[in-house]
């Protein structure tokens, strides 16, 4: 083999080229097939070979393939920016189209400061996020993110941000606790943040509503969000949900925060809006911030070059025309349940498995030292990489991460499959994840 010229994500892993995709399966070079559990990163919703997506694709490209927007607007941004709208929460009103989550994110923190500055409040300049969040790699967005371990040799680069506790139940919330009352509890910590730092001096919190790649799939106890947004109305401070992993339908909603009947202020996508067909993200606004923006200055001082690229909206536009004119999130919902049985079935008794959980096609596996005091493993062990490995060795490509308690300790593992997985498939996918789990632990 030539040495390749990539920059790979590490160094010294050796990795099979991948040449086609079919339904849920991805295939190398070798022929081997390899089910999408994780739907890579919680992307590829629709799996490797919708025909919808690919010809939108191809007639776009024919047609139109990039017009700077500097300049014009298209045909696709409009019709998806217009079919966001139709089905966003609250009074979200607007669509800034982005290339992926981390810009999306940066768009987000950046339109909640310059909202305050011509809303007359240019003192408002604190976020507040939560720990253990991940909410992209650049470094506005990795700043807000609450992971240990991304932030740590980027410290001195990151801008000061404030993190308080996640609503985090499995691991949190003591026995003699309600789930309500620590729901409220934790929620309150943003209360305290706020008059911490000065009630006028906050423009924003963001949170992931179920969180993803850092915690594994962990949704809110019942009222958490709820709470969360009469504070942020209580002191001023704009709401950001960062959808860009669970939204999309990944939870059973095209919107996440569906599932915890509240609405933002300023709401990020990116992921699942493209499956994988093309790199698209988007940053939604509600009418109040756009309006405060067109009555000032008139413009927003942010953008990228390939924002509301044409052949990348005709790729979204087609994949959420998919998404609910298949009604797939209620499908998403359903296969959700049947695989958080068949991931019980298995799991549910297992002497290192600690917990089960998420929404819909979202699902996470902890992996403890001790069920009864769910103590973590040792991470000298290892064990979430050990599982990645094994798994991808038994054809299923999973998402395992590390530090899930405090970016250093702790061990999960994430699944999110497309949207399109039959139950036997996801029946497959479970029992290729138990021969994998169960060759690490031998091993250990």
């Amino acid at each position: 083999m030539t040495q390749s010229h990539v920059f790979p994500r590490h160094c010294h892993a050796t990795l099979p080229t991948a040449i086609g995709g079919e339904g849920c399966y991805l295939i190398d070079a070798d022929g081997k097939r390899y089910f999408d559990g994780s739907g890579g990163a919680a992307v590829s919703c629709l799996g490797h070979s919708n025909a919808r997506v690919r010809e939108a694709i191809k007639a776009q490209v024919n047609q139109l393939a990039f017009a700077h927007t500097g300049f014009f607007t298209s045909d696709p941004a409009e019709k998806l920016a217009d079919l966001l709208i139709a089905n966003a929460p609250g009074d979200i009103d607007r669509v800034y189209f982005v290339s992926g989550g981390s810009e999306a994110v940066e768009s987000a923190i950046k339109l909640a400061r310059q909202y305050h500055v011509e809303n007359g409040e240019p003192q408002r300049r604190h976020l507040i996020a939560r720990r253990q969040s991940y909410h992209g790699n650049t470094i506005g967005a990795l700043s807000a993110g609450g992971n240990a371990w991304r932030r740590q040799q980027f410290g001195p680069l990151l801008v000061e941000m404030s993190h308080i506790a996640p609503c985090y139940e499995y691991a949190d919330r003591p026995e003699d606790e309600t789930p309500e009352a620590y729901g409220q509890r934790v929620a309150n910590e943003l209360e305290a943040e706020i008059l911490r730092l000065g009630e006028d001096s906050v423009m924003a919190f963001i949170a992931e509503p179920v969180v993803g790649a850092t915690l594994g799939a962990v949704p809110a106890v019942p009222g958490y969000f709820k709470r969360l947004r009469e504070i942020c109305d209580r002191y001023g401070v704009l709401l950001i949900l960062d959808e860009v992993m669970c939204g999309m339908g990944r939870t059973g909603h095209l919107f996440a925060c569906d599932g915890d009947g509240i609405a933002p202020d300023i709401l990020c996508i990116a992921k699942g809006l493209g499956a994988g067909y093309q790199p698209i993200g988007a940053m939604l606004c509600s009418a109040r911030i756009y309006d405060t923006i067109a009555a000032g200055t008139g413009f927003f001082q942010h953008g990228h070059t390939y924002i509301g690229h044409p052949v990348a909206a005709a790729a979204g536009l087609a994949v959420v025309s998919e998404l609910l004119e298949r009604d797939l999130p209620a499908q998403v919902r359903t296969r959700g349940q049947h695989l958080q049985a068949a991931l019980e079935q298995r799991f549910g008794q297992h002497a290192h498995v600690g917990d089960i959980r998420g929404r819909g096609l979202f699902r996470g596996i902890e992996f403890v030292a001790d069920r009864s005091t769910k103590a973590p493993l040792d991470p000298a062990l290892g064990i979430a990489g050990k599982v990645k490995k094994a798994a991808f060795a038994e054809g299923l490509i999973c998402y395992p991460m590390p530090g899930t308690r405090d970016g250093r300790h702790g061990d999960h593992v994430l699944l999110a499959p497309p949207f399109i997985a039959t139950e036997a498939e996801l029946d497959e996918m479970v029992d290729r994840l138990s021969r994998a789990v169960d060759t690490v632990i031998l091993g250990l």
